[in-house]
């Protein structure tokens, strides 16, 4: 296992390291928002390594992006369980993720890779600073996270329709 996969799993190992970390301090202090930002650095560092070092493997291709899933889910559903934010909204964004990860899938199987939009890296960026915004102790901040997440939300649907229309192809009937 190459050294961006390693620390693909790190990542991997903080995530119930961070559940832990909120239930056990809460939003009374920012370790589990400290925890979270540095599971969500590890991404940057992984990718940058796999790149640079000409590392990229099919492990990492497949696992990267889970990982990244399970931790963003993770956060969110802890947030829903600590009244933060409301399931609703939560359950729209894992519906997405799902529909699209398995929409990716049948894409790979038909020789068809989809690339990140710019709607989907910017669900992605506004995902991740709503996050941090929300799990920090701070009430300003917290505020002003609840706009940012709403507006998370609207990009996960933006994002979603943006990747089914331009690669209606997949869904050709015919193809599958």
């Amino acid at each position: 296992m190459n050294i961006a996969n390693k620390v693909t799993m790190v990542r991997l190992v903080m995530i119930p390291i961070f559940v832990v970390a909120f239930y056990y301090f809460g939003t009374s202090y920012n370790i589990a928002a400290i925890l979270f930002m540095l599971a969500s650095l590890t991404d940057a560092l992984d990718g940058y390594l796999a790149r640079s070092r000409n590392l990229i493997t099919n492990f990492g291709k497949f696992v990267d992006p889970l990982v990244d899933k399970v931790l963003t889910m993770a956060a969110f559903i802890v947030l829903v369980e600590a009244g933060v934010i409301p399931a609703w909204s939560v359950i729209i964004i894992i519906s997405r993720e799902l529909i699209i990860t398995g929409f990716r899938t049948l894409a790979a199987d038909m020789g068809i890779t989809i690339a990140a939009s710019m709607w989907g890296k910017a669900k992605t960026t506004s995902q991740m600073i709503s996050l941090v915004l929300l799990l920090l102790h701070n009430e300003v901040l917290n505020k002003f996270g609840i706009y940012v997440f709403y507006l998370a939300v609207i990009l996960t649907i933006i994002s979603g329709l943006d990747y089914l229309i331009k690669n209606k192809k997949v869904l050709d009937l015919e193809n599958i």
